[in-house]
């Protein structure tokens, strides 16, 4: 009886690994794992090109690297920091996050890394002083590699992933501690760039670091919401049913009404809930107006609009 016993718990065992592979295979796309394998490898273009020869740094757990590969002995290099100090935060953040974002995570900075290593060690390529296309100017260097790297990230991020570590930290944490994710990642490059420029005994490369930072930041932006980034129209007015139609007619695309109650005067007002992309602000401005010139408008960005695939 007991062996009978073990060897159903074996099989039970077996089974639960191969569901568990199974339901891995179906949230990981190929698609996404030759774009991520495309990322990783931009990345490392702009890191390794034009910031690291120079001492420039790049952001979260990535500028850490860079900067322990310049105080640790040679052996010790960039591409072992980066999968040393990413893949536990990954892991950490599994139950969280999910098995297809730590999956696609660890594997971009995995080719991140490798990337690295090749462009540093093996590949006929100096850049041990200056940059290979930008030589020493650092003003390049910074924006250039803040661009390259910013879209690196960027695709990492619209494929699934993350390619630094410190985003799943602020997600981790940042509620924890009181404060927003973009207030985290923020006070923890200000930390990296003040630990940089006191090693360094200079705040040149550490400034510079900043700009690349920022350049970065806007690139991955860009690349994660477009060029056509969405902005939700909130509309106030007592002539709902006009306006939606109105809308609805000339950019083909339905709104939605809530009713309201004015704060001030207490009347009955409807609120309509409008999507639009920036290039339609003004018309649909003109057209509100046009109809209820007392109509209040609100404007917000939109950073994704989810909509339900049929069938």
């Amino acid at each position: 009886m007991k062996a009978r016993k073990e060897g159903r718990n074996g099989k039970n065992g077996t089974s639960t690994i191969k569901s568990a592979i199974k339901d891995i295979k179906k949230e990981l796309k190929w698609t996404n794992i030759f774009m991520l394998t495309l990322a990783g490898m931009i990345n490392a273009f702009g890191v390794t090109i034009f910031l690291f020869p120079l001492k420039l740094y790049d952001s979260g757990i990535s500028g850490l690297s860079m900067l322990l590969d310049q105080i640790t002995p040679p052996s010790l290099s960039l591409s072992l920091f980066l999968i040393v100090l990413n893949t536990p935060v990954f892991l950490f953040g599994l139950k969280k996050q999910g098995i297809a974002f730590t999956g696609y995570s660890v594997f971009t900075v995995g080719i991140y890394s490798l990337v690295s290593y090749l462009i540093m060690y093996v590949l006929p390529i100096d850049v041990s002083i200056i940059s290979p296309l930008a030589g020493s100017d650092l003003l390049l260097c910074a924006v250039f590699g803040g661009v390259i790297s910013g879209i690196g990230s960027g695709m990492t991020i619209r494929f699934g992933g993350a390619i630094d570590g410190v985003d799943v930290l602020s997600v981790i944490f940042a509620k924890k501690l009181g404060i927003s994710i973009g207030t985290f990642v923020m006070v923890f490059n200000t930390l990296l760039y003040i630990s940089c420029g006191s090693f360094l005994h200079s705040w040149i490369l550490p400034l510079y670091s900043i700009v690349a930072y920022y350049v970065g930041s806007k690139t991955v932006d860009f690349v994660v919401e477009g060029f056509g980034r969405s902005k939700c129209a909130m509309i106030v007015t007592t002539k709902a049913n006009e306006i939606s139609d109105a809308l609805s007619e000339s950019f083909n695309a339905g709104g939605t009404i809530v009713n309201a109650i004015g704060g001030y005067s207490k009347e009955q007002k409807e609120i309509i809930y409008f999507i639009v992309n920036q290039f339609q602000i003004g018309r649909l401005k003109s057209m509100v107006h046009d109809i209820d010139e007392n109509a209040f408008i609100s404007l917000q960005e939109v950073s994704e609009i989810v909509r339900k695939h049929e069938g």
